[in-house]
């Protein structure tokens, strides 16, 4: 497999994800403004990729489209038609989110033919399961880490706003250590609950941890994991060399 310098963009709400790769490797990672387009271009002219792909969660800048086709030779937009690794059996795979498409590919690539579990700890928790044969059988969506927080003091008159801590009880003393206790030991019963059952049913499964709420939980977990908080752009990148490799 010939890999080359490639450029990855993961773009969210407001934000821009930016990887340069090469050989595989991560070698330059930013975190930019949506609307940071010099930024962008100066890694395109530091590092000097030779192709790229675009993953989006929202309308994305007309401007970035332009400058990375300007400089790129090749710019892959990912969609629910580009071909991918692995295959998905899924429902509506229009819907499917393009981050959980390619955490689900990054983690097939470093781990083939095992069995694999992918818990994504962000604004959303999600789950995503891959069959050794390399086949996305589907996954679960649950309400992130801030999300509880947040939901608790917005759809309640008396319970406050908090953020994660560091020291979590098992039982709360006051309100504030009771909403922390509840959020933070629910989500992690939660997935070492996914965990053991996924065990029961393969026998063995290989679980990844990315997100940014990843190494928070890593921690807690009885159950032993890998925490990469770079899958989703390993995912990318892997499409990104798949697709060259069929041209």
């Amino acid at each position: 497999m010939h890999e080359r310098v490639n450029l990855i963009v993961e773009q969210g709400n407001t934000k821009l994800k930016v990887a340069v790769f090469d050989c595989g490797k991560i070698i330059s990672f930013a975190f930019l403004d949506k609307n940071d387009i010099t930024s962008v271009k100066d890694i395109l002219m530091q590092y000097n990729p030779t192709q790229g792909i675009i993953s989006s969660v929202a309308d994305t800048d007309e401007l970035l489209v332009y400058s990375l086709k300007e400089y790129l030779k090749r710019l892959l937009w990912l969609n629910e038609y580009t071909p991918i690794p692995i295959c998905l059996e899924y429902e509506t795979k229009e819907t499917l989110g393009k981050d959980r498409i390619a955490a689900a590919v990054g983690a097939n690539y470093l781990h083939p033919g095992c069995d694999l579990l992918v818990i994504d700890a962000g604004t959303a928790i999600t789950y995503e399961v891959i069959e050794s044969s390399g086949v996305y059988k589907g996954g679960n969506i649950s309400p992130g880490l801030t999300t509880r927080f947040r939901a608790l003091n917005q759809f309640t008159k008396q319970l406050p706003l908090i953020r994660e801590k560091e020291d979590v009880p098992f039982i709360g003393t006051s309100t504030e250590s009771a909403i922390l206790a509840g959020v933070v030991n629910g989500i992690v019963y939660e997935m070492d609950g996914y965990i053991d059952t996924l065990k029961a049913k393969y026998g063995e499964i290989f679980v990844f941890l990315t997100g940014g709420h990843s190494f928070y939980f890593e921690r807690r977990l009885k159950n032993h994991i890998f925490a990469d908080a770079n899958l989703v752009l390993i995912g990318l990148n892997r499409i990104l060399e798949y697709n060259a490799e069929k041209n």
